[in-house]
């Protein structure tokens, strides 16, 4: 894809954006089309890119100087920072016309019309300099349940039902975009979408690949999504998130729902998550992970290497191993120590844990309070702290980004408008008006 090309805009989604320097900018989340009267091919006059902090900026089309298949770049680096907002007479492509459910017009002769589902929307440039949606691709629906339609591209006006009410809108192909995405990538993206869509995209979604998302979600957008899915589903979900994001998930609903879903997921995905509630809110036992990487310690460094490389586990979770008697599970035997994983690449993969243990760092209890956690993790510099009961058995691991999610606000995880929004628009060299399809 160039510019002077034709250019297919759902295949820009989650492209990283850069300025004239190689500077990166943010992220392609969607496209904006301005429509027209009667039934003139929609405008494109810009792209929404996402920046840090969860922002959604709105760049016009005039500012992009190229775009392929592996970046959009742009022509200056002074940019909108205000938040994107959708006027009356505008679409999101991904978020409003994709998955639409289109009929065709025959393109000659007295062939019957066909319906299908956009698959995607491509732009070209004419003599104006004016991005226009010129082709629809479309995937046929066929009738039968067995065979999957072929997609194939239509001029844009042969296309009917593209534009008005979403109640002929499906979810498949933007199902397919996001679950491309990282799981707060996708988070982000849902949140962007009305609240009937994103309960619909959610539903779609694979229960691991819901999992993922609804750990990134703020709680308000966990629970709604949660609550509109079927029990068993809303089990089977829960059971595949980490056992203190789903406890921090049930805690907000209430009591009888609480007992009800716990009820419903395996009995072995249930007991950690039961601990977890179990603890005093703002301790150690309320925050803390209760799968971290434990082995023996006669497991060797080569065992322990192959452990943390395993993909399912999170950068802090496996960025040291502890250390325990049998068995090695939690409430594991008694804790001997940790060995983080720069200490296990230093050493000769036949080496034995229990010689290479930290012992100097005290564990926490359960009851530890958070500040005091923030404190001891803070001085000594460390990812993860053990957390053992009376016995001395470990019973979980705090990870700086379970004192990061505890000690930030409730909702710092809400795209809302925030107090610094006007402050960065005023910032100088900005450019301060939107003006949709110009090059400002």
């Amino acid at each position: 894809m160039t510019m002077g090309t034709r250019v297919y805009l759902a295949r820009l989604a989650a492209l990283p954006v850069f300025d004239p320097n190689g500077d990166r900018v943010g992220r392609v989340r969607d496209a904006v089309v301005r429509l027209r009267t009667t039934n003139r091919p929609p405008q494109v006059v810009g792209l929404v890119a996402e920046m840090g902090l969860r922002r959604r900026i709105f760049v016009p089309i005039g500012r992009v100087t190229s775009m392929d298949a592996e970046a959009v770049v742009l022509s200056t680096g002074t940019l909108n920072l205000r938040r994107f907002e959708k006027r009356p007479n505008e679409l999101l492509v991904l978020e409003d016309m994709l998955d639409r459910r289109v009929t065709i017009g025959p393109e000659g002769g007295t062939e019957p019309p066909k319906t299908g589902t956009v698959v995607d929307l491509g732009m070209d440039l004419n003599r104006n300099n004016e991005w226009l949606v010129t082709r629809v691709a479309v995937r046929q629906h066929t009738g039968r349940l067995t065979r999957r339609g072929h997609t194939f591209q239509v001029e844009y006006d042969r296309i009917r039902g593209l534009v008005g009410a979403t109640d002929m809108q499906g979810s498949a192909n933007l199902v397919a975009l996001l679950e491309q995405m990282r799981p707060a990538d996708m988070a982000n993206a849902l949140q962007d979408l009305s609240d009937a869509r994103r309960n619909e995209v959610a539903a779609a979604l694979s229960d691991r690949t819901l999992a993922d998302v609804l750990e990134e979600l703020p709680e308000h957008d966990q629970v709604e999504i949660l609550v509109r899915l079927d029990r068993e589903r809303a089990a089977d979900v829960l059971e595949r998130m980490d056992p203190d994001d789903a406890a921090d998930l049930l805690a907000e609903l209430p009591k009888s729902e609480q007992t009800v879903l716990l009820d419903l997921m395996e009995p072995e995905e249930a007991a950690p998550v039961r601990q977890l509630m179990s603890y005093t809110p703002g301790t150690a036992g309320s925050v803390m992970t209760s799968e971290p990487v434990i082995l023996p310690p006669d497991a060797t460094v080569a065992e322990a290497l192959a452990r943390i490389r395993e993909p399912e586990l999170s950068p802090v979770v496996a960025a040291q191993v502890f250390v325990a008697r049998a068995p090695s599970a939690t409430p594991s035997g008694k804790y001997l120590g940790m060995v983080h994983f720069q200490r296990l690449l230093r050493e000769p993969p036949s080496s034995i844990l229990g010689g290479l243990i930290e012992t100097d760092i005290d564990p926490l209890q359960p009851e530890t309070n958070l500040t005091e956690i923030t404190r001891r993790m803070a001085t000594y510099d460390l990812v993860a702290m053990p957390v053992v009961d009376s016995s001395f058995r470990l019973v979980g691991a705090v990870t700086v980004d379970d004192v990061l999610d505890h000690s930030l606000p409730r909702d710092w995880r809400d795209r809302d408008v925030t107090d610094d929004d006007h402050a960065l628009s005023l910032l100088p060299g900005l450019d301060h008006e939107r003006n949709a399809g110009a090059d400002a």
